[in-house]
């Protein structure tokens, strides 16, 4: 009977001492995911009205809320009487781990928020980088989805991305179309000027400002070369490009210009 008075008096001394404590940490988990739950809204609410690109949207979203729940959690233990110093050099060591057995990751996830800060391009840009050509189908946190032109799916580590040089064909409106057209030696210079002019003219995707340019480049071994450069709107670039290309070769020839060729002159000695 005796020891059974003792274990009651531990136990409302334990509760006594450790009760309101408990009480607290809950109530400050309580509230404290509560005013998490209502943060994230405001945040979500401001992005909306902001029109932040959506892939950071979520990003930043999911940042803030696992940020402010473990500053909750943290707060919790603290008022149960966890020594937070101990606690916070513990997941410091944990982070300090799990960061070097993760070090690649951590890059492409940097990259990412670099990439999705920045915004070198953007969905539905069509890029060169890390030598790969194609069309951006997504954006993620460690990651970055083309589709190449022959509709292959080529996935990019975001690290190398945001560090190493890349091209963007899409982020100017306007893009420059440049030819070189060859014609033989004998031809009439004049008279190419005038046809390559005449079917700049005839595409009307060709921009008049700024106006085509043509000038004399150089004097190939085999044949006078003339470059052409003409300015479109980006998403008919390859469009005048493959045309041009067949309207020359076409014309030149009922133009009587000819295309030259490399050629060469073998010469054959007999021995006596």
């Amino acid at each position: 009977m005796e020891n059974l008075d003792m274990a009651q008096i531990d136990f409302v001394g334990i509760v006594t001492k450790y009760g309101p404590n408990i009480l607290f940490a809950i109530l400050t988990l309580v509230v404290g995911l509560w005013i998490v739950k209502f943060i994230v809204s405001g945040v979500r609410k401001g992005m909306d009205k902001s029109e932040t690109d959506k892939t950071l949207r979520s990003f930043l979203i999911s940042l803030v809320s696992v940020l402010l729940k473990i500053l909750v959690y943290i707060t919790a233990l603290g008022m149960l009487g966890v020594e937070m110093t101990s606690f916070i050099a513990i997941l410091a060591a944990a982070g300090l781990a799990v960061g070097l057995a993760l070090s690649g990751t951590l890059q492409n996830f940097a990259g990412g928020v670099m990439i999705l800060f920045f915004k070198p391009f953007k969905v539905g840009h069509f890029i060169d980088a890390q030598g790969h050509m194609g069309t951006v189908k997504e954006i993620q946190i460690f990651v970055t989805i083309l589709t190449t032109p022959d509709n292959k799916t080529v996935i990019i580590p975001n690290g190398p991305l945001a560090t190493g040089s890349m091209t963007n064909f899409s982020r100017e409106p306007r893009r420059r179309v440049d030819w070189t057209f060859g014609i033989g030696y004998g031809d009439d210079l004049d008279k190419a000027y005038e046809v390559l002019k005449r079917l700049l003219s005839q595409d009307d995707r060709i921009l008049s400002d700024p106006e085509p340019f043509m000038a004399l480049k150089e004097l190939g071994d085999s044949s006078v070369d003339i470059t052409v450069r003409a300015w479109v709107e980006a998403a008919d670039y390859w469009g005048v490009f493959f045309k041009m290309n067949e309207e020359v070769y076409k014309t030149f020839d009922k133009e009587g210009l000819s295309i030259p060729f490399p050629q060469h002159d073998v010469h054959l000695f007999r021995e006596n």
